[in-house]
């Protein structure tokens, strides 16, 4: 491919150019770094509710954003391209796991518009941020989740189109890929957190008595 792309632009029209490009053209330092910058703006859409404030100081949620984000990020897109690859090999999917990974490294970057956003909200009405029963101006924080639930959802359907690219299937096949071991894992979860509560009430009861 002889076009020369900014993922951080190209992909949020052309996911499965910007994927090919990616794939063909760029290694892992620079995937790796896609991931990291992304993952801020993902986890910066998580601190709602998290009751951090006032336990740490408004800097030290920053320096935690900064520090964590990044590590947590990849190893989550390890994870879930490890995940995705041999699912989409179910569909005839020809993609390896370094494409898969790579590919995969693109789908957050639309999060990275939504910092600015959090972080202002974080320093002109904290509480209202940190605790969702709290009162406080409700046009950031209005404007700020619309715009999380747009981006959320255009990168859902970016991921469909680089998983698509990676794989060499459908994007039929590449929703299916997704969805199933999606839906699989939240199963999982769920039986995981019913057996835990039980094993807990279980040595409540024993322990009570």
């Amino acid at each position: 491919m002889n076009e020369k792309l900014n993922p951080f632009l190209s992909v949020w029209l052309h996911p499965k150019k910007t994927a090919r490009f990616v794939i063909e053209n760029k290694g892992f330092p620079y995937a790796l770094l896609t991931v990291a910058v992304s993952y801020i703006g993902v986890f910066c859409a998580s601190l709602i509710d998290t009751e951090l404030y006032p336990l740490l100081p408004l800097w030290g949620v920053l320096l935690i954003l900064l520090i964590l984000s990044p590590i947590f990020g990849i190893i989550s897109n390890a994870i879930y391209a490890l995940i995705v690859w041999p699912m989409g090999k179910l569909f005839n999917g020809v993609g390896t796991y370094q494409d898969m990974f790579k590919a995969l490294s693109l789908i957050a970057i639309p999060y990275i518009i939504l910092i600015p956003f959090y972080i202002i909200w974080m320093f002109t009405d904290p509480l209202s941020l940190f605790y969702t029963d709290m009162e406080g101006s409700l046009v950031l924080p209005i404007i700020t989740l619309l715009f999380t639930v747009v981006v959320t959802i255009w990168c859902m359907v970016i991921s469909i189109g680089v998983v698509a690219e990676a794989h060499k299937i459908p994007n039929w096949q590449a929703f299916l890929t997704i969805v199933i071991p999606t839906i699989i894992f939240t199963f999982l979860i769920i039986i995981a957190i019913i057996v835990l509560a039980l094993i807990i009430v279980a040595i409540g009861a024993i322990f009570g008595y």
